[in-house]
């Protein structure tokens, strides 16, 4: 385990990295025995940061959701991280690709709570009760640690993901919402359009089987932490399309067939 001296520096550099829009070396080769502990950690001592600076939580992010992620990561459950205020783009808008530093974009389903969900022993139709509705969302993924180490062309392992608020730069929602009870999410598709070319297609199903899955994982685990889901709060489910890589001028276009559609720009 880190000391908290050493998670508070490393949040510190995640900090100036994304207002500065500059990578830094990957945590885990600096520091060896770091733990998926650690780099929750150093997301709280980040988040503090943020809160400082006047930001707001508004929800939580679920990551690493497809089976073939959690292999690729060699974990064997999904990461988390928290949707700050400023994180948020309307729908249809021009978003400024220097906001980022290497932008790319996934396709996921959001769920907007009524009422909390309090762990340990959230299940699905816990979710599925608690949810006011699901719409169409859109998220905007960042690297503010290198992939891959300029230097030793090391990857990044799932503690330096984890420290990076699990990827988590941006998010647009729109189209049309619904209530968990008048959709089948496990059979809710999505083809991601980028200027016009269709680049992905998905299932939500490809989320842990069941989207909803991901929201109840994640009230669980923050349960001993003394948290919960928030009624008004947002959760990004798990994407369900692999990430498509973003440049200035690009259109991005997502249809959700009967649950409309969302577009943005880069600018």
């Amino acid at each position: 385990m880190l000391s908290e001296d050493t998670t508070r520096t490393l949040a510190q550099e995640l900090y100036g990295a994304r207002r500065l829009r500059r990578q830094v070396r990957q945590f885990s080769l600096r520091h060896p025995g770091m733990t998926i502990e650690d780099g929750y950690s150093i997301q709280r001592q980040w988040v503090r940061l943020e809160m400082r600076d006047g930001r707001v939580v508004k929800g939580h992010k679920i990551g690493l959701t497809s089976r073939a992620m959690q292999l690729a990561s060699g974990i064997t459950e999904p990461d988390f991280a928290p949707l700050m205020d400023d994180m948020f783009f309307q729908e249809g808008a021009d978003v400024p690709v220097a906001a980022f530093i290497a932008p790319r974009v996934e396709v996921e389903l959001a769920f907007v709570l009524g009422t909390p969900l309090q762990g340990p022993h959230v299940a699905l139709t816990d979710v599925l009760r608690a949810a006011e509705y699901v719409v169409p969302a859109l998220e905007i993924i960042d690297a503010r640690i290198e992939p891959v180490c300029s230097e030793t062309k090391v990857r990044r392992k799932v503690v330096d993901t984890i420290s990076d608020f699990a990827a988590n730069a941006g998010v647009v929602m729109g189209g049309r919402p619904a209530r968990p009870s008048d959709v089948d999410l496990r059979w809710t598709g999505a083809m991601l359009f980028k200027n016009g070319v269709l680049e992905e297609t998905g299932l939500a199903a490809g989320v842990l089987n069941h989207p909803a899955k991901g929201v109840a994982w994640l009230a669980n685990k923050i349960a001993p932490y003394g948290e919960r889901l928030e009624a008004g709060e947002i959760v990004l489910a798990g994407s369900f399309t692999r990430p498509v890589e973003a440049s200035a001028g690009d259109v991005f276009t997502a249809d959700y067939g009967t649950l409309g559609s969302i577009s943005l720009r880069f600018v």
